[in-house]
């Protein structure tokens, strides 16, 4: 186009070892030389994610499946938060680039206004990030459970919540005849509901009688289990993986035998380096490293940007006649969104 004719520098001057090649400077080539490292160690981790994947026996987890809940809303909600994530980030490279752009204009304020947009992007996403890890953790409604054959099965449907403990033995704070339910004492439902699934997993549900942390012995009152259903994610004598007990009154009966058993470990709530209620233990360890390793470089972005805008607003940058430190913090930060399509497809779509 017309008044933005390219300078033609001659080979001998570009390749001559007094300025960098393509007159790129020395900042942005470093930058490039660094988002090319972490490139490779990001495929190496998804390359291994795949091959982990493709090697085990046992069922894999579905993506739609294991992430399914909303903040404040529960569970039935398939990759729908994981999408609304992954929205965000992408909306903040759109924000980093009008900020590149308005820095090519020498626009202080505009540089100001989208860095700081971008910032917001980041940080929820960063957020999001430590709810879905937390949520991964904690576990669903009903866990995992290994049925009599042997095989294992993850649990869909609707959780009976749980209205109450009534205390038929004391222990160190509770005494005969404490009815425990939320509202209580600043009990509430969510600590109720974990508090069944606690004792549920260590073995400490005998029937209708609970263990409680103190040592008492309660009664339970629980609502009914509603629309479940069994999915077979590991082989046993009776059941295969892909087999599923969608009969409700079946797959009821034959989870309240289990999780009634009194036995420890027969019902996995969420995930750790251990155990996991989602699939392979190999699935968890994956998810947790490169989730979290991606999560810390969104979180390392975030900072950096916070210290460029600092610095954008002191008009640093503007006194130095150019915004190439937006620029440079640019590519990382589109570096990083990328980087999550990936993870986002291998982990969640795939």
């Amino acid at each position: 186009m017309a008044g933005h004719a390219s300078k033609q520098i001659d080979a001998k001057t570009l390749w001559g070892g007094k300025m960098s090649p393509f007159s790129t400077s020395y900042g942005k080539l470093m930058m490039w030389f660094f988002l090319v490292s972490d490139a490779l160690t990001f495929g190496g981790l998804l390359i291994a994610y795949a091959f982990t994947r493709h090697a085990v026996d046992t069922a894999w987890p579905i993506g739609e499946e294991t992430f399914d809940s909303l903040p404040g809303l529960g569970h039935g909600y398939p990759l729908i938060y994981v999408a609304l994530m992954t929205f965000i980030l992408i909306i903040s490279s759109v924000t980093m680039v009008l900020a590149v752009e308005a820095g090519h204009r020498m626009d202080k304020r505009g540089v100001v206004k989208w860095m700081i947009f971008t910032i917001i992007f980041g940080a929820f996403f960063v957020g999001s990030q430590a709810w879905e890890w937390s949520h991964f953790i904690h576990g669903s409604e009903f866990g995992k459970i290994e049925l009599a054959d042997g095989s294992q099965a993850v649990v869909k449907g609707h959780f009976g919540e749980v209205e109450n403990f009534t205390v038929t033995k004391a222990g160190h704070h509770h005494k005969v005849g404490d009815v425990i339910k939320a509202g209580s004492h600043g009990v509430t439902q969510e600590n109720l509901d974990h508090d069944y699934r606690h004792a549920v997993s260590e073995g400490h549900l005998h029937g209708n009688e609970i263990e409680l942390h103190d040592g008492s012995i309660a009664e339970v009152a629980k609502k009914e289990n509603t629309e479940m259903i069994l999915i077979i994610k590991g082989d046993g004598g009776k059941y295969k993986i892909g087999d599923k007990i969608e009969n409700h009154k079946e797959a009821a009966r034959i989870y309240e035998e289990v999780a009634t058993a009194g036995v420890k470990d027969r019902i996995i709530y969420g995930a750790n380096l251990q155990q996991n209620e989602y699939g392979p233990q190999q699935y968890g360890q994956f998810f947790f490293f490169i989730t979290g390793f991606h999560g810390f470089h969104v979180f390392s972005g975030v900072m950096i940007n916070i210290l460029i805008l600092f610095g954008a607003i002191r008009g640093v940058y503007h006194k130095r006649g150019h915004y190439e430190m937006v620029e440079k913090v640019g590519l990382y930060w589109h570096f990083v969104d990328l980087v999550w399509v990936f993870v986002f497809t291998f982990f969640y779509l795939v």
